[in-house]
């Protein structure tokens, strides 16, 4: 009997001790194939602070060597394009790769994102391009004669209530805010050029907002390849010496069945950039 017990003990120990084992196998499998994280840049761009989170917390992870940023996404409002672009060149600085992956859509917004990666791939098919700035104003001045509304402005300067629904917008009032766009427009410019290691000249020969397809923007050369996501893992992976297919990090969002049914962020975005009384949003976006 106490041989029987102790051989059942012996059992219980060796599998428990195989169990360990594996578990620390697994881990060290899991380390050895965790080393690219995978971020996804979906919908219209009205904020970016969950986007730059998880850039950041991959930059500061050691065990990370590679990033893969997956785009989908016809951009948005200036400054979360350009807080991501400047979080994508801090990982850059942190001697760490990074890839875009373009899907569906990645034009302006979403390609200013784009544009600052190591590498970028689309498929030919892919919408990009869109390279230019928008502003754009609702009036509603003869609206408001019709039901009786009349405005009553008490303002600091000419142009404090410049672009106001309630009345049309003088020469001056538009000069002003053309520059506002030129200047921003600029900037796209300039990001492109140093990104894709083109001139200001060059990039400005397509920087008309015109969209493109993927096989258009490789011969731009705003685009290196052609490749989806699964192509992009593999060649990120032999890049930092993985072998065999690499799994990648990523977080996964916890909406609630209902929520998702419920609200979509894309749709809410939209509904308010097309209200009439809703505040013009200086623009890197494309929207047909």
């Amino acid at each position: 009997m106490k041989t029987l017990f102790k051989w059942t003990l012996g059992i219980i120990a060796f599998f428990f001790a195989a169990s360990v084992m594996g578990g620390f196998m697994q881990d060290r499998m899991n380390t050895s194939n965790s080393e690219i994280a995978l971020v996804h840049v979906n919908g219209m761009l009205m904020d970016s602070s969950e986007i730059v989170r998880q850039l950041s917390k991959y930059r500061r992870d050691a065990k990370i060597k590679a990033i893969i940023v997956r785009i989908d996404s016809p951009g948005g409002t200036v400054g979360p394009a350009q807080e991501i672009y400047d979080e994508i060149n801090k990982i850059k600085d942190a001697k760490k790769i990074v890839y875009a992956s373009l899907g569906s859509v990645a034009a302006s917004g979403g390609y200013y994102i784009a544009c600052a990666a190591d590498y970028v791939l689309a498929n030919p098919g892919t919408l990009t391009g869109s390279i230019g700035a928008i502003m754009a104003f609702n009036n509603v001045e003869e609206l408001a004669k019709k039901i009786g509304v009349r405005p009553a402005v008490i303002k600091s300067g000419a142009f404090k209530d410049s672009g106001s629904p309630l009345r049309s917008m003088e020469a001056k009032e538009r000069k002003l805010l053309q520059n506002v766009v030129d200047d921003v427009h600029q900037q796209f410019v300039q990001a492109v050029s140093l990104g894709r290691n083109l001139s200001e000249a060059e990039v400005k020969q397509f920087a008309d907002g015109r969209i493109m397809t993927g096989k258009q923007a490789l011969e731009f050369k705003l685009v290196d390849e052609f490749g989806g996501l699964e192509k992009t893992i593999e060649i990120v992976g032999k890049k930092i010496g993985i072998i065999g297919h690499p799994s990648v990090i990523e977080e996964k969002e916890d909406v609630p069945f209902m929520d998702w049914l419920m609200k979509s962020a894309v749709s809410k975005n939209l509904t308010q950039s097309l209200l009439p009384v809703s505040a013009p949003k200086l623009q890197y976006l494309w929207f047909p």
